[in-house]
């Protein structure tokens, strides 16, 4: 291979690898506890990463999910635009407290508001929440 093609080579990789590493995050995994249950999430601190969320995965591990963390208090919504599993959301307060819990439909730009402002939300498989018997008033923490 010449060098000049090696060289064009190595500038589409480089080229191409911001877009490749959109698609995989690779956020810290932290574990989150909810009543007798431990999780294992994903953090989302930054607004790229909060904005991509769970786009374009394939697959959520059972115990697995997103932990979204908002720099203030707000009416803070979440759509499903190119998320491709099934999700239930925790809109949970500044002390923990999950206030509303919803399901979220694949591929569709519905808003998903909470009730009331919010500092974190948690997305897991849908349904997870209510198989574990989960509810509004339950409170996340982040040791035992």
């Amino acid at each position: 291979m010449s060098l000049g093609r090696r060289i064009k080579t190595v500038l589409v990789f480089f080229l191409l690898l911001p877009i490749s590493l959109a698609y995989s995050q690779n956020l810290p995994k932290i574990p989150l506890y909810i009543k007798d249950k431990e999780i294992r999430v994903e953090v989302a601190r930054t607004p790229g990463e909060r904005a991509e969320g769970l786009m374009n995965r394939k697959h959520l591990g059972k115990e697995d999910g997103m932990f979204f963390i908002f720099e203030e208090e707000g009416y803070h919504s979440f759509w499903m635009k190119n998320t491709l599993i099934p999700l239930s959301i925790a809109f949970i307060d500044k002390e923990g407290r999950i206030v509303k819990i919803t399901d979220m439909k694949p591929l569709t730009l519905d808003s998903h508001p909470p009730p009331r402002p919010v500092l974190y939300a948690l997305e897991m498989n849908q349904g997870w929440f209510s198989k574990n018997g989960i509810k509004a008033g339950d409170v996340v923490r982040f040791s035992k």
